[in-house]
């Protein structure tokens, strides 16, 4: 299976790029690509800033319909993906967990185009697997200039899994992503900006 991190935001609302973001000594994004190392068979990044990415030590690719946003990034993360299922993460996701991931990876079947977690009442496509049945839809989406992700959720076959598919396995805190300064220092109060 594969595993995409998605990082081609501008980081508008923070100010500075999320994904180098030190917690604990260590980049949001490198602490997501050991992770993502450790269980997928291929991992690579989604940038347009490809430079940047590749002290990492995974393949980046930029997107293949430019300016689409996340949508455009997870279309990016199928089209690349060697698999029929790709696991896609956004890159500001300090606490993103295993044990969440692999629930989700456990749930894939033959009927849904994708498993999105349904968590503290919201949608989390950004932590989510998808099959490349989706890209389609999702080219569809983008050619027509409709970039909302929870719009194109709507058009596949999804499988939205809630708090009770994860049992102890800290879900709501693998979700959570931070995109302004005082969500930042709310969630890790001690970070800091690498370099």
């Amino acid at each position: 299976m594969t595993g995409c991190i998605l990082a081609g935001g501008q980081s508008k609302r923070m100010g500075f790029n999320k994904a180098f973001i030190l917690n604990g000594g260590q980049t949001i994004i490198s602490r997501t690509v050991g992770i993502f190392k450790d269980t997928f068979d291929t991992v690579f990044i989604a940038a347009d800033d490809i430079l940047t990415y590749a002290p990492l030590g995974v393949r980046v690719v930029s997107d293949v319909h430019k300016g689409a946003a996340a949508l455009g990034g997870i279309y990016t993360a199928l089209f690349h993906s060697a698999h029929p299922f790709t696991f896609v993460v956004a890159c500001d996701m300090p606490f993103l967990d295993v044990s969440s991931i692999k629930k989700i990876l456990n749930a894939a079947d033959g009927r849904h185009d994708a498993f999105v977690p349904f968590i503290n009442g919201r949608l989390h496509p950004l932590h989510a697997l998808y099959s490349k049945r989706c890209m389609k839809t999702a080219e569809e989406e983008i050619l027509a200039g409709r970039l909302k992700v929870t719009d194109f959720i709507e058009k596949i076959r999804v499988k939205k899994l809630t708090i009770a598919d994860f049992g102890d396995s800290p879900i709501s805190a693998s979700v959570e992503n931070v995109n302004t300064p005082p969500e930042l220092a709310s969630v890790i109060p001690n970070y800091e900006k690498k370099g």
